[in-house]
């Protein structure tokens, strides 16, 4: 039978190199390659500053913690944070965690991302943040969130977890904002085990970034840093905290299994979306699914299909045939996120009433795309659904 999985190793010989040369060197916590590693993902996305972490969710952690600790605070417990109906649980997470008050506003069941005519709507005098995810490859319409902002203070953040090398308007996804957070996992664009990263051009976020990865302590900030003054005694600067963090380093193997990656990302990326043509070709105009609709330039990350309301199928009975032809899928990330019991220890309202994320809720799902070639897997895709 022939089959189409979720996703599969990005690896060879160069990442099993890169773990052998970690455990020569017989240092397995964070250091030279993570560092190597973090300097060379800045440069590949533009950005003046990367710090790499042990998931894409510590990334959104981490990243929402530091707006707290600024000299200024950016952020405040009960500031209000939009945020799309649709995304993963940990881009609401650390919102909660840190007292903030979320906004969940719909999507647009063509691009996936924010409706901006909602958006818009739901902007008030109270929205201190826009947290834009960029779903399933798909960068948002940057411009359009920009001209919602005007001169507002209000600022943006990327869940860029799902869209690494995502192009709009010729600059990479996951830099629009103040920070923009990625993913390493194994099914993502591309794999360090588990692994996560920030990037910004914000000198002090950095700093405080750093810190707060490792146990709020002064260790690894440079001697400039916008923190804490560090004295001169370094046995006493070994164990000084400043700041209230956690431990949410990588591991050195993910540092240097980051670095053979990075070097394959734009060939994985090229992959992605010469499937994702073929995907297109083959569905666009079909009697009974709605595709995602790209901007500017995706990376890919799965193809969704979504049942037209006109159509007779059932995604049940869709997805039972899928799974007999060997077929994996899942949920469009975890459809209408508000529909889940957690939100009962939120403090939050709904911007009106989420026709599309209800709707790709019960009616959507993707399958994968990988970063090598998938045309047989999406033509054997093709025959099942064509009824």
């Amino acid at each position: 039978m022939n089959t189409y999985k979720l996703a599969s190793s990005t690896w060879d010989d160069a990442e099993l190199k890169a773990i052998q040369s970690v455990i020569d060197k017989d240092m397995y916590t964070m250091s030279d390659y993570v560092f190597e590693f973090e300097s060379k993902f800045a440069e590949y996305t533009g950005s003046r500053y990367c710090v790499m972490v042990n998931s894409g969710s510590s990334a959104n952690l981490l990243a929402i913690a530091s707006l707290f600790y600024t000299k200024n605070p950016r952020l405040n417990r009960g500031d209000e944070v939009i945020v799309p109906a649709v995304s993963w649980s940990t881009t609401y997470y650390p919102l909660y965690q840190y007292g903030l008050k979320l906004k969940f506003v719909d999507v647009d069941l063509g691009t996936l991302n924010y409706d901006l005519k909602a958006l818009e709507e739901a902007v008030s005098k109270s929205t201190k943040m826009i947290l834009a995810v960029n779903l399933l490859g798909n960068p948002n319409d940057f411009q359009k969130i920009q001209e919602i902002i005007g001169n507002r203070d209000i600022m943006l953040f990327e869940d860029n977890c799902e869209s690494m090398g995502a192009r709009f308007q010729g600059k990479q996804a996951g830099t629009f904002g103040i920070m923009g957070s990625f993913s390493t996992f194994f099914s993502h664009h591309m794999s360090t085990m588990e692994g996560g990263l920030i990037v910004t051009d914000d000198k002090e976020l950095y700093h405080i970034l750093l810190s707060i990865r490792s146990h709020g302590w002064t260790r690894h900030l440079p001697e400039d840093n916008l923190v804490a003054k560090k004295s001169p005694d370094w046995f006493t600067e070994s164990f000084r905290f400043v700041l209230p963090g956690y431990n949410l380093r990588p591991l050195e193997m993910s540092g240097a299994i980051g670095i053979e990656q990075l070097k394959k990302l734009p060939a994985f990326i090229d992959q992605r979306r010469k499937n994702a043509a073929h995907f297109v070709e083959k569905f666009k105009g079909h009697p009974d699914f709605l595709i995602q609709l790209e901007i500017e330039q995706s990376s890919w990350f799965g193809f969704s299909l979504i049942i037209k309301p006109d159509s007779p199928r059932k995604r049940s009975e869709v997805i039972k045939e899928l799974d007999s032809n060997g077929i994996e899928s899942r949920p469009i990330v975890t459809g209408d996120f508000t529909k889940n019991e957690v939100l009962r220890y939120f403090d939050y309202e709904v911007h009106g009433a989420l026709p599309n994320a209800k709707y790709l809720d019960k009616n959507g799902f993707f399958v994968g795309n990988h970063q090598i070639p998938l045309f047989k897997e999406i033509d054997h895709l093709y025959e099942v659904l064509r009824g």
